[in-house]
């Protein structure tokens, strides 16, 4: 694959398009959900772990979260869209890779229950997980996926607003079983929605699986720095909590002693 940073004529762009190259615009996107996405596990591990004066679960913070979250949930949106354009694999190539992720994300529930901080059962993994398989039917709509996307999220607003309690099995749709505790919840209703508009968008953007000619063929100088952040999101997402907590910790920071 042709590095982002390197120049390209149209031929080899659509050389590296046919092939499977990426676009660095959205690898930069992912950067940015990345940095975001560090930023407030940093001030969380401040407030779960150091006791100090700031609300990470309420407030600003809270919705801080939330648009991370977003981003991230809009590009897998738009990256599913770009992966349709490209053919290939079926249905099965995103049954496997949600299986994938759902199984990452099964992996930190596992671990979050270990250590006793909480119930991680339908968290981002799991909701990008069960996402993927999900849009496989929507993947070739435009507006549809517009109307869809925003329907269910308003839906799935208005469910939690009324904080809806009940069965574990309706975790996935936005009902918490009474008195649990969990500090990663993304259920289906609304946050599929932000994926389904994020499908919209990568349709109408990367319509034939190429970047729009207005946009430039190698990431400017500014926005190179996130392109190894997007290109590795997922292993930077899987490690940076128990090495940034560890390094909190060894710097005294921290008191791993208060959970």
């Amino acid at each position: 694959m042709i590095p982002a940073t390197a120049e390209r004529g149209p031929a080899t762009e659509r050389s590296a398009t046919s092939k499977g190259g990426r676009f660095w615009e959205v690898d930069a996107a992912r950067g940015v959900a990345i940095l975001m996405m560090v930023v407030y596990h940093f001030t969380f591990d401040l407030y779960a772990f150091g006791g100090y004066d700031v609300d990470a679960v309420s407030g600003f913070w809270a919705r801080f979260a939330d648009a991370t979250a977003s981003l991230f949930l809009f590009l897998v949106g738009v990256s599913l869209a770009i992966s349709s354009k490209r053919g290939g694999g079926g249905f099965r190539k995103y049954l496997l890779r949600g299986l994938r992720i759902f199984g990452y994300g099964m992996l930190l529930t596992v671990v979050f229950l270990v250590f006793g901080m909480g119930i991680v059962a339908f968290g981002i993994l799991h909701l990008i997980g069960v996402s993927i398989v999900l849009s496989y039917p929507f993947l070739k709509f435009r507006l549809t996926n517009l109307v869809l996307g925003v329907a269910v999220f308003a839906a799935g607003l208005y469910l939690q607003a009324g904080d809806p309690t009940g069965s574990a099995w309706l975790l996935p749709f936005g009902v918490v079983p009474e008195g649990w505790a969990m500090p990663d919840y993304r259920p289906l209703l609304p946050w599929f929605g932000v994926v389904l508009v994020g499908i919209f968008f990568g349709n109408v953007i990367y319509g034939q699986g190429r970047r729009p000619a207005r946009l430039p063929a190698s990431a400017p100088v500014l926005a190179r720095p996130l392109l190894p952040l997007g290109r590795n999101s997922l292993a930077i997402y899987l490690i940076h909590q128990p090495v940034m907590v560890a390094l909190l910790a060894a710097l005294g920071v921290v008191d791993l002693g208060l959970f």
